[in-house]
């Protein structure tokens, strides 16, 4: 993408203030914030398109990119926390913990255990 997404002078946020439409000239003002994805760097940006065209398969972004495993996953762990989503992440791994400990506790069966897990991915 080629929109600055930090200001040149202080390396500080860069907000939109205009937008123009390309066929009718009109103009839009205002405090725009950029996309979520605009802030990506390039090689970010290069990563998540090989991970998407990949659909996700590590091992064909390790060919893709002719990275290690070890190396996708680091990769990507650090895009999701750059986008804030590695929260997400850690919070689903915690309710996984908690139907688990549940569990050993004897308050549910695994039969119940498996419903919730199976709900979580749903």
């Amino acid at each position: 993408m080629n929109i600055p997404n930090k200001c040149p002078s202080c390396s500080g946020k860069v907000l939109v203030t205009e937008l123009c439409c390309s066929d009718c000239k009109t103009t839009v003002k205002g405090s725009f914030d950029l996309p979520l994805f605009a802030a990506l760097s390039s090689e970010d940006e290069n990563f998540l398109r090989v991970f998407l065209a990949a659909r996700g398969n590590i091992k064909e972004v390790e060919r893709q990119l002719n990275i290690s495993y070890p190396t996708v996953k680091g990769r990507l762990d650090a895009l999701l926390n750059r986008l804030g989503l590695g929260s997400l992440q850690a919070e689903a791994k915690k309710r996984r913990l908690g139907i688990v400990e549940r569990l050993e506790r004897g308050e549910i069966t695994a039969q119940e255990a498996i419903g919730l897990l199976k709900g979580l991915e749903g």
